[in-house]
């Protein structure tokens, strides 16, 4: 039987004729000896085809998916055919196994993938270049550069609104200005409280104590007349004259002018990270609202941050099964329980939900299992839907919510078929609406669009008739009059087109005199014509009389 083997190479497919190869007999390791050897594997195989890419595109495409269309007709075309009926005598060779059991129920050609003929298709590949005329090995070395960047570049290509790395490190700067923060103030306190030890006991806030601290610098300087302004900053008038009274009685001992200005930078530090915090956490709702919509509706941004995190990725995090994110940050005392034979732990990072402190002490462990099911549900379709809702992770958050009833008032949930059902007809709902409201939008303006068409066209025609309404008022009255000759008798006519002529000289202007006396030269005379016709059909009339 023959071997064929197709080569998949940086620069296009190369179909190779293996036919001074005899298989039976053949080790793998007597094989291996003669592929480094040109001379004897160029007499044993031979190139039957190839097809080159069209463009790196096409490459980057061939290499993400083989297409059917074009390898099998590269396939059919440099291939023995085979009669209908008939098995065929000769098979095919490729590298993975996967590939070949593909072609072969698209094509029906028999593939085979072994280490023999692995072996065949190293040696193609080390000397591919020496196969085909034009190609240069620097060419080669280029194609396979090349398209290693763009596949590179098409696997790291993402939806710059669903970037879960931009959560993660906000979640780790959050946690890193916390610390800052919370050391920065407890430096401050010290500091102070050499000065104005009795403002420890009555701020317990930090960022509130900083801005008293930069507000007072030196407590023998405080009044009555600070009290308003110290009412606005604590939001508290009893908790201002405190302020005030304190500093009036307190045990604290006076500092130089310069160790005060240091710890006015101190404190204004402390409100500076403090403002920063607050910001980057704005930021990161907004991005995980963005990202995780339901995770974020189901256990809050920052737990579903810290557990995107601490998986990685939200496509890491999807592939995590409950129990796995039950227990996701617990890992040191899961492995200490496993090494000692001890109870491992029920929750991990998700003990920070609100849901699990909750619950009572009895009902953690399965609260825990519980949440951890739905955020497992919750992150699948956040990361695998393409729509960006939220009706999801709310409809979860509402069977955590019975579910925590259940646990403790003992009424019933709904079942979790029913709750999927109502969320999939909420987000048609508001499919149909917005597409409603996209229509009613496009008709609105299609209406607008028409009614300012109708108005300019209506403007453009008053514009034209108005110049034109003094020329036509007097055309107007002479077919009126026109009308009228045409019943009276020829002495009237004369009479009245006289008049009509007098009447449109007073009212056109000098320009428009001849063209007016030529069109009335010209009516005129077909108006003598009908008369003589008339004055001749009346004598006809009378002579028949007569007779």
């Amino acid at each position: 039987m023959a071997l064929y083997l197709l080569f998949e190479s940086a620069s296009g497919y190369a179909l190779f004729h293996a036919y001074g190869i005899d298989e039976i007999g053949q080790s793998v390791d007597a094989v291996r000896a003669s592929v480094l050897d040109l001379q004897r594997f160029g007499k044993a195989v031979k190139l039957a085809g190839f097809s080159p890419y069209s463009s790196a595109v096409d490459a980057l495409n061939q290499c993400n998916a083989i297409s059917e269309d074009d390898l099998r007709n590269f396939l059919e075309l440099n291939l023995p055919k085979v009669k209908e009926g008939k098995k065929a005598k000769y098979s095919l060779g490729v590298m993975e196994p996967k590939v070949g059991s593909h072609i072969s129920e698209a094509t029906g050609i028999p593939c085979q993938s072994n280490e023999f003929v692995q072996e065949l298709l190293r040696g193609v590949r080390l000397h591919f270049d020496q196969f085909i005329d034009q190609l240069k090995k620097s060419d080669l070395e280029k194609a396979q550069l090349g398209l290693g960047h763009s596949y590179s570049r098409a696997k790291v290509k993402f939806n710059v609104n669903r970037v879960d790395n931009m959560v993660i490190q906000a979640i780790f700067l959050l946690d890193t200005l916390d610390k800052d923060i919370n050391s920065f103030s407890m430096r401050v306190r010290e500091w102070y409280s050499w000065h104005f030890p009795e403002l420890v006991k009555i701020v317990n806030d930090n960022y509130l104590y900083a801005k008293i601290a930069k507000f007072v610098v030196n407590k023998s300087d405080l009044a009555e007349k600070d009290i308003p302004a110290l009412a606005n900053l604590t939001g508290d008038d009893d908790k201002a004259k405190e302020i005030v009274e304190a500093a009036k009685a307190s045990m604290g001992q006076d500092l130089s002018p310069v160790d005060l200005i240091n710890v006015q930078q101190s404190a204004q530090k402390v409100m500076n990270l403090s403002e920063y915090r607050k910001n980057l956490y704005e930021y990161l709702v907004t991005k995980m609202n963005d990202i995780a919509p339901n995770l974020t509706s189901l256990i809050g941004e920052v737990v579903g941050a810290r557990l995107i995190s601490h998986a990685g990725s939200l496509s890491n995090l999807a592939k995590c099964p409950a129990s796995t994110l039950q227990i996701l940050g617990a890992e040191k005392a899961l492995f200490r329980a496993l090494k000692t034979r001890g109870n491992t732990p029920k929750y991990g990072l998700i003990f920070h939900s609100s849901f699990i402190g909750r619950a009572s002490a009895r009902n953690k462990g399965r609260m825990a299992r519980y949440l951890a099911n739905k955020c497992s549900i919750a992150s699948r379709i956040d990361c695998y839907s393409e729509s960006n809702t939220s009706i999801f992770g709310q409809k979860l958050r509402e069977q955590v919510e019975e579910r925590l009833d259940f646990y403790d008032n003992g009424v019933a949930p709904r079942k979790n078929l029913d709750v999927m059902k109502a969320a999939i007809e909420g987000i048609k709902n508001a499919v149909s609406e917005d597409a409603d409201g996209n229509e009613n939008s496009d008709v609105s303006a299609k209406k607008s669009k028409k009614k300012k068409s109708k108005a300019e066209a209506g403007g453009e025609a008053m514009d034209v008739d108005k110049p034109a309404a003094g020329e036509d008022e007097p055309q107007t009255e002479k077919k009126k009059k026109k009308k009228k000759h045409k019943l009276e008798e020829p002495e009237d006519e004369g009479m009245a087109t006289e008049a009509v002529t007098d009447d449109v000289k007073q009212d056109e202007t000098p320009k428009k005199k001849k063209k007016k006396k030529n069109r009335e030269a010209s009516d005129a005379e077909p108006t003598v014509v009908t008369e003589g016709k008339k004055k001749k059909k009346k004598k006809s009339k009378t002579d028949d009389n007569d007779v």
